[in-house]
């Protein structure tokens, strides 16, 4: 199933994209898509509605971040080797964890805005994680079991702020609108081997980033039973994986986003997302 949350901002109903690519509303079978309603037995029994019994959603409406009640965003840094090269990083002996506040989500396709001073302002494509039951201590055989689904989150970074200033890299991580989600929740019985995705993004049309997750140094397995063992995973918490290189900051000279710039980007079988990149000024 591709799931979807959609209408305006705080006000999104669930849904789910039927095989003609139109939304239908869940409304009547789940008040929203976050806790219990990710469960992955619980979406195995919603897979099994006639879709054509759901109201049709009419005409174009705007596709909201796919999950809410995100508890945490537990990303991963430096893992795929080449990205490790072009920022001139070590490769890492296991995962290395950073967070995004939960306040950068976004819709996939609402604008980034840049936070005032913002001079080094990134893009990241990367394949995101939804976790779907409570994981601790969680085996690597174990761990796609407790996925609900995956979707596609534009990691989007402020280099001077996390780079070059003191404390961890949730500095020029967390601004507001820098985490957009979606635009689905792709469960993973559409997704039969998540290591082997194609994975891009373009900036004003020019492709920047092209990759596959089969070049990760940590797969998703990986990922989620060494988080577990450091933290308690809980419905709802989204694991971006990583990026692949391309990144402005690898471009010599480095490269970074300004306002009127327009980014598009995507993962094989989940979607893709568009943004144009607006100024703090202009979005508030």
């Amino acid at each position: 199933m591709k799931l979807l949350r959609y209408g305006p901002p705080g006000q999104e109903k669930p849904g789910l994209l039927d095989e003609n690519g139109r939304i239908r509303d869940l409304s009547d079978k789940l008040n929203d898509l976050e806790g219990a309603a990710l469960d992955p037995e619980r979406l195995s029994a919603l897979a099994k509605i006639d879709t054509d019994t759901l109201p049709l959603v009419e005409g174009t409406t705007r596709l909201g971040p796919p999950v809410t009640g995100v508890g945490k965003i537990i990303a991963v840094g430096i893992n795929y080797a080449a990205h490790g090269e072009e920022a001139n990083m070590d490769l890492p002996d296991e995962p290395i964890l950073f967070s995004k506040a939960v306040t950068s989500l976004s819709a996939a396709n609402d604008p980034v805005v840049l936070p005032r001073g913002s001079k080094k302002a990134d893009w990241e494509v990367e394949l995101a994680v939804v976790i779907g039951r409570r994981a601790q201590y969680v085996s690597h055989a174990e761990a796609l079991s407790v996925i609900a689904g995956y979707s596609i989150m534009n990691d989007v970074s402020e280099r001077e702020y996390q780079l070059e200033r003191d404390g961890q890299w949730l500095k020029g991580k967390s601004f507001d609108t820098f985490a957009p989600l979606g635009p689905w929740l792709v469960t993973p019985d559409e997704v039969p081997d998540p290591q082997n995705l194609n994975l891009w993004l373009e900036v004003n049309g020019e492709r920047r980033q092209d990759g596959n997750t089969a070049d990760m140094i940590f797969g998703i397995s990986h990922i989620i039973s060494t988080i577990s063992r450091y933290m308690t995973l809980l419905p709802g918490d989204v694991i971006p994986t990583g990026t692949p290189p391309g990144v402005g900051l690898g471009r010599i000279p480095p490269m970074y986003l300004k306002p009127g710039d327009v980014m598009r980007l995507g993962v094989e079988g989940l979607g893709e997302q568009r943004q144009e990149v607006k100024a703090w000024e202009d979005g508030n």
